[in-house]
């Protein structure tokens, strides 16, 4: 039987590491074959299993086996392979599936640029335009169509899952407002309103972007009546009056840009006026691997970068907000909550 394996020695251990692209590949190929969705409750044989996803049986036991060292899969001791907590993640049907995040990570363009990763960390910029020639959203739209579908799959995957946590931990008891500014599609500002049915809420963020935003807040839709979509540049303005501003995982941009972003925000709300930050962090996260990862992916496609505690400190306090707490929302993501002082 195959299973996650203990800590090796620091030999092996960075022998591992260095081999960690055929961990990524490995969950790419069982995310692309669909091996999760084919696996039932019940413990499979190989045979079965790839005349399911349509693989040769001896390469897909192989392909299962290094999975299973991650705790991906489970090899019994008669050589059938059962699902674990974690794979299960994989499989499109699952409420909390990951599927789409695990594609997106490991597109054909990420394998392009982290080889340059030193170059990215020499200069300080990032690698696509030179991969490419060109910004990297331009490139994924114009020249990889399949790659901007995963990407937009994976982004509303990961909103709806994040949204839920965000309108749990968030307590706007005597708000009658709340602006969700960046929103993208607006699943937080729709799970608010579900939180609270009195509330009326606004959704802000670019043309192109809030051109699909989530049906019920649109025309139609049971909360538009309750609900404004605003197309805009939050780095140009916020044309949004609001007792609550959330803005959660936008501030990953260049020091300029976040700080516009934040005095538009102070600007649009005036004194009193509560802003929630929400982020991943690169510190003082249980999730930090992940995080640190995410980082460095910014560094190579937009020359973006994640936020320690105190980098976030300091932009909330130089764009002249108050910050009154910094709580955990869930593994993954931190809230600032602040207040535009009077």
């Amino acid at each position: 039987m195959t299973t996650a394996q203990s800590a090796p020695p620091p030999s092996m251990r960075l022998r591992e590491l260095a081999f960690g692209a055929a961990c990524a590949a490995a969950l790419r190929a069982a995310a692309r074959l669909g091996v999760a969705d084919a696996l039932g409750d019940s413990p499979m044989a190989v045979e079965d299993l790839a005349a399911a996803v349509k693989t040769e049986p001896r390469p897909l036991r192989r392909l299962l086996r290094a999975l299973s060292c991650y705790g991906v899969f489970a090899e019994g001791p008669d050589g059938t392979f059962a699902h674990t907590d974690v794979s299960r993640l994989l499989r499109e049907d699952d409420p909390n599936s990951l599927r789409a995040i695990s594609l997106w990570c490991t597109e054909p363009w990420t394998w392009d640029a982290w080889p340059m990763l030193d170059e990215a960390v020499r200069t300080g910029r990032n690698v696509v335009e030179d991969l490419y020639g060109k910004e990297f959203f331009p490139y994924l739209n114009e020249d990889a169509p399949e790659s901007a579908d995963i990407f937009n799959r994976a982004m509303t995957t990961s909103s709806v899952q994040s949204a839920r946590d965000v309108a749990e931990f968030l307590d706007l008891t005597g708000s009658s407002s709340v602006a969700d500014i960046g929103g993208g599609q607006g699943h937080v500002v729709a799970s608010l309103l579900d939180k609270y049915p009195s509330m009326h809420g606004t959704l802000l963020d670019l043309p192109r972007v809030v051109e699909n935003a989530v049906p019920r807040l649109l025309a139609g839709g049971d909360l538009a009546g309750r609900a404004r979509v605003v197309p805009g540049d939050v780095r140009t303005a916020v044309p949004v009056k609001a007792d609550v501003y959330v803005i959660k995982n936008i501030l990953e941009w260049d020091d300029e840009s976040t700080a516009r972003t934040l005095r538009n925000v102070r600007a649009a709300g005036g004194p009193g006026t509560r802003v929630v930050v929400i982020e991943n962090l690169v510190d003082d996260s249980p999730s930090m691997r992940f995080s640190t990862a995410m980082d460095l992916l910014l560094l190579l496609n937009v020359g973006g970068a994640k936020h320690t505690t105190q980098s976030m400190v300091d932009r909330l306090t130089e764009a002249g907000l108050v910050i009154d707490d910094i709580s955990p929302v869930n593994p993954y993501l931190h809230a600032f909550d602040c207040h535009v002082p009077g």
